[in-house]
Formats: C-alpha cells, sequence, structure tokens
C-alpha cells in the first residue's frame, strides 16, 4: 500500500503515516465492535448456561444492546463525589484504556493481501517493530496504573482496597505470564511477532508453538491462558471487582462515561491477550490452505481469538471466585515456579535440538 500510495498520489515523506493512520483507524473500528459484541455475546451465552433470555428486545435478536448502552453511558448524569483528587480521578479510565489499545499497532492480523481491482498488498499490522513483544508486555504491564490510581483518588476505602488488591494480583501474575512466553521464545528465537507467526507455518500451517519443544510449549501455554485470565481480572480471578465483597472495589465511584471507559479497558485487555496468546501459541493467521489461499488466514486468526473470548465467557459462567489468599498463593506458590522449571527444561531441549 505505501509503494502505491508513493507512486500514484503522496509524496513519500508521508506515504507510510498515511497507510499506518488508515490501518489504526481500521483496527480500532475492528477491535471496538468485537468488545462492544463481546458484552452482548456474554450476556447471551451466559443467558444459555443459567437458563434465562438475555438481551432480545433492542433490534432483532437483540443486537443493537451494545449501542443502546453507549447511549445510556453517555447521557447519564455523570457524578464526582466531593473530595476525591478531580484530576486523578478523571484521568485514571485513560489511563487503563489507552495502553490497552496501544498494542493494537504491533499485532499481525493477517498475513500480506491483495486487494483486488487496484493490485495493492497490504500487510495487516500498523508497525513492524523487532521487538513487538516487549512492546506488549511493557504496555499492558501499564494498565495496572489506572486501577490504582482511579482506586485512590476516589478518596473511598472500598475503592482504595479494590485498587491495592488489583495491583498485588496483576503483578504476581504478570511474572508468570511473561515467564510463560519464554519457552516460545527460545523456541522461535525472536521478539518479532511477525516472525514468530512466520515460524508457524510449516507442516501445512499447523506447527504452533503449542506443540512445540517436547511439550514445553503446551505447559507454557497453559501457564499463559491461567495468567492472562488473572492479569485481566475475570472469574475466577475478580477479586479487584468482586460485588459482593467490595461492592465493585476500585471503580464503586465512578459513573456514566468514565465507568464505561473503565468496563471497554477490560474487554479490550480480554482481546488483546487473546490475539496475544493467537500469535505466540496458535500460530497466528497459521492454519491449512492459507498458502494457496492468504484471505483464509484472516479468518483463521479471528476464529482463535473468537474462541479464547468464548473461553472468557464459559468460565465465568461455571466456576466460582477464589478467596484472595487461594489466588495469591497460586500464583506465587505454584504458577511462577511451574514457569521457572518449563523455562529450564525448555532451555535444555533447545539446547539438545539445536
Amino acid at each position: 500500500m505505501e509503494e502505491f500510495l508513493k507512486t500514484n498520489l503522496l509524496h513519500p515523506n508521508v506515504a507510510w503515516l498515511v497507510e499506518a493512520s488508515i490501518k489504526m483507524v481500521a483496527f480500532w473500528l475492528f477491535v471496538t465492535l468485537v468488545v462492544a459484541y463481546t458484552t452482548y455475546a456474554e450476556r447471551r451465552v451466559l443467558a444459555v448456561i443459567q437458563n434465562r433470555l438475555g438481551p432480545n428486545r433492542v433490534g432483532p435478536f437483540g443486537l443493537l444492546q451494545p449501542f443502546a448502552e453507549l447511549l445510556k453511558f453517555i447521557f447519564k448524569e455523570d457524578l464526582v463525589p466531593l473530595a476525591v483528587n478531580k484530576w486523578l480521578y478523571i484521568a485514571a479510565p485513560a489511563v487503563s484504556l489507552v495502553p490497552a489499545m496501544m498494542v493494537l499497532i504491533v499485532y499481525p492480523f493477517g498475513p500480506e493481501v491483495t486487494i483486488p481491482i487496484l493490485n495493492i498488498k497490504v500487510p495487516l499490522y500498523v508497525t513492524h517493530m523487532n521487538v513487538g513483544l516487549m512492546y506488549v508486555l511493557a504496555l499492558t504491564s501499564l494498565g495496572v496504573y489506572g486501577i490504582v490510581i482511579g482506586g485512590w483518588a476516589s478518596n473511598s476505602k472500598y475503592s482504595l482496597l479494590g485498587g491495592l488488591r488489583s495491583s498485588a494480583q496483576m503483578i504476581s501474575y504478570e511474572l508468570a505470564l511473561s515467564l510463560s512466553l519464554v519457552a516460545v521464545i527460545l523456541q522461535v528465537g525472536t521478539l518479532d511477532l511477525v516472525k514468530i507467526v512466520e515460524a508457524q507455518s510449516g507442516w501445512g500451517g499447523m506447527r504452533w508453538n503449542i506443540f512445540g519443544l517436547m511439550g514445553t510449549g503446551f505447559i507454557a501455554f497453559w501457564i499463559y491462558l491461567i495468567s492472562a485470565i488473572a492479569e485481566t481480572n475475570r472469574v475466577p480471578f475478580d477479586l479487584p471487582e468482586a460485588e459482593t465483597e467490595l461492592v465493585a472495589g476500585f471503580h464503586t465511584e465512578y459513573s456514566a462515561l468514565k465507568f464505561a471507559l473503565f468496563f471497554l479497558a477490560e474487554y479490550v485487555n480480554m482481546t488483546t491477550v487473546s490475539v496475544l496468546a493467537t500469535v505466540m501459541f496458535l500460530g497466528g493467521w497459521n492454519g491449512p490452505l492459507v498458502a494457496q489461499f492468504p484471505w483464509l488466514g484472516i479468518f483463521y486468526f479471528i476464529g482463535k481469538v473468537f474462541f479464547f473470548l468464548f473461553l472468557y465467557i464459559w468460565l465465568r459462567g461455571t466456576l466460582p471466585r477464589l478467596r484472595y489468599d487461594q489466588l495469591m498463593n497460586f500464583g506465587w506458590k505454584f504458577l511462577l515456579p511451574a514457569a521457572l522449571f518449563n523455562i529450564l527444561l525448555a532451555a535444555v531441549i533447545a539446547l539438545i535440538a539445536y
């Protein structure tokens, strides 16, 4: 696309900027729609699990429910409690949402595809970093600041307790999550997300990292999956916003659009960790016949991401919440040692194999 813009429309110095902007808007709209309809899907799937109806009035089959809720959040009265730290109180939802959205620029959403008629080849990522994985881990680790700042700035003991619980939980499980990815790095030898996906294109598109290094990839996948659920504060690890204990935790004092931003940040984080799991363990866009029909890769990629999102919803309707001491003990005494042992095992196998 950049070559097309340089040749036909724009000065070479700004062609890359126009291409990146178009892709950023497209990916942002895609993720926003995914997030909107994940909330709808969650309510419908949980309704099936719990033998009830779920949203079915706004639009056919209730499909316009996310837009109705958006309008409700926009026009709802925005209450700001007295004695809050106003600037931090307002900034906290944005601090949670912005890092979650910024990681989208390095994810490869599909192989290079050719636009019909125009005959333009377009790589389906905004930018290509040779340390893309480090960029993702660095930005996702910033999300906890929004929760902690929101809890502290609200001037409420319930909000503060929810923020502190969240920081302890996310720091604990972020260690295991990051270490689980080291086994994949040992296998592929790069931090470049595009190259990691391309390295999984063998065996007819099924040489995924989850099958690699004699089972260590499979162990790493499960460590990542459990850590990611805890990182995104979802059942059975939703301690920061445990309604029965904390009156919704860190966002107790938030309402209207600011609450919606916290809500949106949680679902964006769910989507981004699902995308990272797809890229690191399930071959990204790779699958049968992608070499012959590159456009199939986009559907494989989206299908894998939707599988993880469905898993989130399924777990919410199935598992009870852990106690806080159980949560911390599991993270520090089991998951972290398991991740370290898996790195050692993967390193020995890689040394012997290569």
